[in-house]
C-alpha cells in the first residue's frame, strides 16, 4: 500500500484533464438546456458506475449547492427490483434499455458512466436512446471503448486506471451540477 503514490498518480491525471474542461462544460451546457426546457436526466452505468448516476440523479432531484426547485433525473441502476426483474425475465444486457424504453422521451437526456465503455448493457442502452432520439452523454474513459461512438458528448477521462477514472467522474458530475444551477436555475 502506498497512499503517496496513489495521490501523485491522481494528481497527474488531474493535470491531464485540463484539457476535457471545454468538453465538460459543453455537455454540462446541454444538459442545463435540455433541463431548462423541460427534458428529464436518465443516468446509468455498473458496480461504483452506478454509484456515479445515482449521485447526479439525487444530487438533481435534492440540491447540489442551492436551495431550488427539484429536477426530473432518475438513476436506472438504483431500482433493485427492476433490475432483477429484467435481467431474470429478458437479461441483464437489458436492464438500462427496458427502462429507456418505459421512461425515455424524445429530447430526454442518458448520461452513462462507464470506465472501459464496453459493457453490454450500456451500450444496448446507448443504441435505445439514440432510437428514442435523447441526447446521449458518456463519462467514459480508457479510451471510451465503443460506447464513445454512440455518445453525443463523451468525455473520456485519459487513463487506464479506474480508480482515477472513477476519481475524475466525480469531479465532472459536479462540474455539470454547476453548469445546471447556473443555466437551468438561473443560480450563476
Amino acid at each position: 500500500m502506498n497512499l503517496a503514490h496513489d495521490l501523485s498518480a491522481l494528481e497527474e491525471t488531474v493535470k491531464r484533464c485540463h484539457a476535457l474542461v471545454p468538453a465538460v462544460e459543453s455537455a454540462g451546457r446541454a444538459i442545463a438546456e435540455r433541463i431548462r426546457s423541460g427534458s428529464k436526466l436518465l443516468a446509468c452505468g455498473n458496480g461504483g458506475s452506478a454509484a456515479d448516476a445515482m449521485h447526479l440523479a439525487e444530487e438533481m432531484t435534492g440540491r447540489y449547492r442551492s436551495n431550488r426547485k427539484a429536477l426530473p433525473a432518475l438513476a436506472l441502476s438504483a431500482d433493485g427490483t427492476a433490475l432483477t426483474c429484467i435481467g431474470n425475465d429478458w437479461s441483464f444486457e437489458d436492464v438500462f434499455s427496458r427502462q429507456l424504453e418505459a421512461f425515455g422521451q424524445p429530447g430526454d437526456i442518458l448520461v452513462i458512466f462507464s470506465t472501459s465503455g464496453k459493457s453490454p448493457n450500456i451500450l444496448k442502452a446507448l443504441r435505445v436512446a439514440k432510437e428514442r432520439k435523447l441526447l446521449r452523454i458518456g463519462a467514459l474513459g480508457k479510451g471510451g471503448g465503443p460506447a464513445r461512438e454512440l455518445c453525443d458528448h463523451a468525455i473520456v477521462v485519459p487513463s487506464e486506471d479506474t480508480s482515477r477514472i472513477q476519481e475524475i467522474h466525480g469531479w465532472i458530475i459536479h462540474a455539470w451540477l454547476e453548469c445546471v444551477e447556473a443555466i437551468a436555475v438561473g443560480k450563476a
